[in-house]
């Protein structure tokens, strides 16, 4: 069992708020708009790191991390990208993965809006933590926790942070 937090679309920022649940986690995954390198170097003093680049992330950032992520743990494929849609209007790119790939855990971000919905189509679960940082339309910074064991999500939470200011 790994305990896993969820995060994308820090633009930049981090906090206290945002590291104390790194610190309960074994890993941290990160789904794009980093922002500022800063934010996942801290993030990788604490705990170990997966990550992928987003639209707003410069050339150090695509550099360090991939478009896309795809690997397996805990018994679950996991397909990790940034702008990757939901259930139903995927990218087209996204479904020739989810068609060659398989994956049962899909991850994406970009849209700021926090969104757990199962996609019996390709029989994966979809997960968009929403965003954790201050810049864009989003009132609340949100995040996802959650357990990973034997191929599935347990225990799975909804973090939110302070509202954006």
């Amino acid at each position: 069992m790994k305990k896993i937090l969820l995060l994308s679309d820090t633009h930049s920022f981090i906090d206290d708020q945002i590291l104390k649940y790194v610190d309960m986690a074994d890993e941290v995954w990160h789904a794009g708009d980093i922002g500022d390198l800063q934010v996942t170097d801290t993030i990788k003093k604490h705990r170990p790191l997966r990550a992928v680049y987003g639209n707003i992330d410069d050339k150090d950032a695509r550099v360090e991390f991939k478009e896309n992520e795809l690997f397996e743990l805990e018994g679950a494929r996991v397909f990790m990208t940034h702008i990757g849609g939901y259930p139903g209007k995927y990218k087209p790119r996204v479904r020739d993965i989810f068609a060659s790939e398989k994956p049962t855990i899909f991850i994406c971000g970009h849209s700021h809006i926090l969104k757990v919905q199962y996609d019996e189509k390709y029989n994966a679960l979809h997960l968009n933590p929403g965003a954790a940082g201050k810049h864009g339309f989003h009132k609340v910074r949100t995040m996802l926790r959650f357990e990973l064991s034997n191929g599935g999500i347990k225990n799975l939470e909804i973090i939110e942070l302070a509202k954006r200011s």
